[in-house]
């Protein structure tokens, strides 16, 4: 069965539940300061990027999977540029 989603939203819909059993895995380890849309960033930008024909399998395997020092770099990183940007 071939799933197809027309829009980044429908596939982020798709894919909600796992991004919220991440977000429950970081707040366990004290990363409560990350949320769902800055896991779904960082795995945009730096994962799927390049990515075609992603299997929604590896897409939920990515989510639940990444590094989770990874995602706190990449908050980090870019709320630091943010910052910078902002003064």
């Amino acid at each position: 069965m071939d799933l197809e989603f027309s829009s980044l939203k429908d596939l982020y819909l798709r894919v909600e539940p796992a991004l919220n059993a991440k977000k429950t895995e970081l707040d366990r380890i004290g990363l409560s300061y990350i949320d769902k849309k800055d896991i779904w960033e960082y795995l945009v930008e730096a994962k799927w990027k390049q990515g075609k024909d992603l299997m929604l399998s590896d897409i939920v395997d990515d989510i639940l999977n990444t590094d989770n020092n990874l995602i706190d770099k990449y908050f980090k990183e870019k709320n630091t540029s943010l910052d910078d940007n902002n003064n």
